[in-house]
């Protein structure tokens, strides 16, 4: 085991995965060794593989994403990184319409392995905290992982950088530098749509994705200290998204609080609990709340960043508004 931070952990991940295949390169802006990437995001990797695995672009997220897929249509297995998520519309009409598609189109005779690398989440500097989740978690295709921990984001690169689909990478800043885990030094993946009971509990269940999923269990914790006992679970991915996990949850506690740092409006979590009532609502009562971003634009002063945000008090709130009411 070694104690790492989120950040070192993907690094890790990518690491040793390009260590192991030799087809995996990695694309992106400012991430050679010496800039080493938006947030250190590419630390230690230039100075490792070199100029011709880890590759400096121009600052053209369009192309960036096209000679991803390019380069994946002919064997390799690349990495891009477009820094922020608020640029991943940039490149989302190659990456919508060719990646994602191209195997359905293909009648499966031809994939596209590529991560898209991005940073994002209201985190300790000011500006691009926008968190754009929904933009391709709507389109076929595509893959989402939204690690909580440095354990599981290490081993969801693992597995993103070995699935033949193209998986989009959401890494929170607020999370980047900060709490160490113990993560395994030894080979292991996290599979795309596993999700993890982070905490067991029988009154209410909370869903909740990264940074999210770090407050709710702090709000797990306060509760508990009121006799609420809440059962905190992390989808990990959100596509594909482990339904069957949390339908078992609610199945036992009849309540679901979602956390999103997304808006409610088109969030995936949103989505979830369409279908955890289309499958549950008939058979007892039935109790949902979501808590999500105000219905505006991120702000970009911190104090009102923080505002707008979900936190441990509107967690708490509307875990109480379902389980008091009758």
């Amino acid at each position: 085991m070694s104690q790492l931070t989120f950040q070192e952990a993907v690094i890790q991940g990518i690491s040793e995965e390009m260590e192991r295949d030799e087809r995996i390169f990695h694309l992106g802006q400012d991430i050679g060794p010496i800039y080493n990437g938006a947030m250190h995001s590419a630390k230690g990797l230039g100075a490792k593989f070199g100029p011709r695995r880890i590759i400096q672009t121009p600052i053209s997220e369009s192309a960036m994403v096209g000679a991803g897929i390019g380069a994946a249509l002919a064997g390799r297995r690349p990495i891009v990184q477009l820094m922020f998520a608020e640029f991943l519309g940039l490149g989302l009409t190659p990456l919508a319409c060719d990646a994602a598609a191209m195997w359905y189109k293909s009648d499966g005779k031809v994939s596209v392995p590529l991560v898209i690398r991005v940073l994002y989440g209201a985190g300790p500097h000011r500006g691009h905290s926008e968190d754009y989740q929904a933009w391709v978690a709507s389109v076929p295709g595509i893959k989402v992982a939204m690690p909580s921990t440095p354990r599981d984001a290490k081993g969801l690169m693992k597995a993103a950088l070995r699935d033949n689909n193209p998986v989009v990478f959401f890494e929170h800043m607020a999370l980047y530098h900060g709490a160490r885990q113990e993560v395994p030094e030894d080979d292991y993946v996290v599979p795309l749509g596993a999700a993890e009971i982070k905490s067991e509990g029988s009154d209410v269940t909370i869903v909740a994705t990264a940074l999210m999923a770090q407050q709710s269990l702090k709000a797990a914790e306060q509760l508990r200290g009121e006799g609420i006992s809440a059962e905190v679970v992390d989808p990990r991915s959100i596509v594909p998204m482990d339904v069957e996990t949390v339908r078992r949850s609610v199945a036992k506690t009849r309540r679901l609080v979602v956390v999103s740092e997304s808006w409610k409006t088109g969030d995936p979590l949103s989505d979830l609990t369409a279908s955890i009532a289309e499958e549950l609502a008939g058979e007892a009562p039935l109790k949902i709340a979501r808590v999500g971003l105000q219905n505006t634009p991120r702000p970009f002063a911190m104090p009102l960043v923080r505002a707008a945000m979900p936190n441990v008090q509107t967690i708490t709130e509307a875990v109480r508004r379902i389980t008091e009411s009758n």
